[in-house]
């Protein structure tokens, strides 16, 4: 049997946990799909499902070649584009891990956009708020907020732009708790922090009489930047968010920056994706949409 052909049917297999689901992809008969991967463990010499009357799961061979024959095949369908010089727009679906803070509308707008230009793309978008396993769980894109240094070498990160956070509070907390003049009275005020920020229980920033430090026992702490901003919003403390989150409350003066002579983080967002040859049109021409955009924004 072709071996090609034999890997192909193993991924569709894998993917849509079906022998008759991948052979109707492939407009062929599940017994002959069954026979391409039964040939395939015979090749190999090794078992690459566990078949149950119920259902199918990858032994562990299994998903160990299920992963390298996914980037083979690929970085093999798109250097046929590249050989028949393909000019047509991308297709398929295009699997993105963002930020849960992403949920907002000038990211929406974004996505409208990007939708407009290549409707043939579908978008698959996960804001579980977890650092996903981009290669394990088939994404091809994630948008991180992080340093280049803490990714991991087998994938490639490319800078689109930058978030400005600012501290921010509710007009009713900064009656009642009073307006902060200064970094250190931070430690006197009921902090809504982000479990993951690199810096711990605590902020530094540039002021005019250079860099401060403070340290605090955060109120509330969440690793989903939603709760943050809607306890903000409740009037349960301060909250570093990020403008394009944040930017409606301002204009309706239900949220305040405080601190604003102190110059916070402005981290860079970075489009991070598998360390491939050849990067798939849909993940290169989101990658270039997300980036004008954000420059233009």
């Amino acid at each position: 049997m072709d071996t090609l052909v034999s890997i192909k049917i193993f991924r569709l297999v894998a993917e849509l946990g079906s022998f008759s689901s991948a052979a109707r992809r492939m407009s062929i008969s599940t017994a002959m799909a069954s026979k391409h991967v039964i040939d395939l463990e015979s090749k190999l010499g090794t078992l690459l499902l566990n078949r149950t009357s119920r259902r199918l799961s990858l032994t562990e061979p299994g998903a160990i070649y299920l992963d390298h024959s996914r980037r083979m095949l690929d970085e093999l369908n798109e250097v046929e584009a590249v050989v028949r010089n393909a000019t047509t727009s991308p297709t398929g679906v295009l699997k993105i891990s963002v930020p849960v803070w992403m949920a907002n509308a000038e990211f929406v707008q974004l996505l409208s956009g990007y939708q407009s230009a290549f409707p043939e793309v579908r978008l698959d978008i996960d804001m579980s708020g977890r650092q996903v396993n981009l290669v394990e769980e088939g994404f091809d894109l994630a948008l991180r907020v992080t340093s280049r240094g803490l990714l991991p070498s087998t994938l490639i990160a490319r800078p689109i732009g930058k978030v400005t956070f600012w501290l921010v509070g509710s007009p009713a907390y900064l009656r009642r708790a009073g307006y902060p003049a200064r970094l250190a009275d931070l430690a006197r005020h009921a902090i809504l922090a982000y479990t993951h920020h690199p810096s711990g229980n605590g902020i530094s920033a540039q002021g005019s009489n250079g860099t401060e430090s403070v340290k605090f026992a955060p109120t509330l702490q969440s690793n989903n930047e939603t709760l943050l901003h809607q306890s903000a919003l409740n009037d349960m403390g301060l909250a570093f968010l990020p403008d394009c989150l944040i930017e409606p409350d301002l204009l309706a003066s239900r949220l305040e920056r405080v601190l604003t002579d102190y110059r916070f983080f402005s981290p860079v967002v970075y489009g991070v994706y598998p360390n491939r040859r050849y990067l798939p049109s849909k993940v290169k021409t989101f990658l270039e949409f997300v980036s004008q955009g954000s420059k233009s924004a």
